[in-house]
């Protein structure tokens, strides 16, 4: 039984804009449009044997999370160039480390970056992607109701540290 998929640039023409805004969410404005490029070559190449075109938004948002989550890897294992050995004693880290360093609300931001992976990449996902907890779930390779339940936490634990 084949499955009958649109033209792989309809895909892209749909959907560019939600893979954009969540690789730059997730992997920050310097290595947002790598992620975002590297996750369309990913799907590009395995566009072909899709098995089912049922949701393909969620499709793509998941490789687009699993290409961050691989550039947040290699960054922690990336060398710093430095020409000044001073430069390594008087840097201390950003304010807010991470993907959200560059969004307006710097203690909001902080408070999520601190937030457990898991919780973190669930609000995000939520609240910055805009997705529905079956496409959550989908992406954090879970449940829908284990997406509500870690929405839920990371909110509490944001409320708990803001009020």
């Amino acid at each position: 039984m084949g499955v009958t998929l649109p033209a792989f640039q309809t895909l892209v023409d749909a959907h560019w804009r939600d893979v954009a805004r969540l690789a730059h969410a997730l992997a920050g404005p310097v290595d947002g449009d790598d992620v975002a490029q590297q996750a369309w070559a990913q799907a590009l190449a395995a566009y072909p044997g899709l098995r089912s075109s049922r949701n393909l938004r969620g499709w793509l948002l998941t490789i687009t999370h699993r290409c961050a989550m691989d550039a947040h890897r290699s960054r922690g294992r990336r060398a710093v160039p430095s020409d000044v050995a001073d430069d390594l004693a008087d840097r201390g880290s950003p304010e807010v480390p991470g993907p959200e360093a560059s969004l307006p609300d710097t203690d909001l931001w902080k408070r999520v970056a601190d937030l457990p992976a898991r919780q973190r990449e669930a609000v995000v996902l939520k609240y910055v992607a805009d997705l529905d907890h079956t496409a959550i779930a989908q992406a954090l390779e879970t449940t829908p109701t284990m997406s509500r339940r870690l929405v839920s936490d990371g909110l509490a634990a944001l409320r708990k540290e803001l009020l």
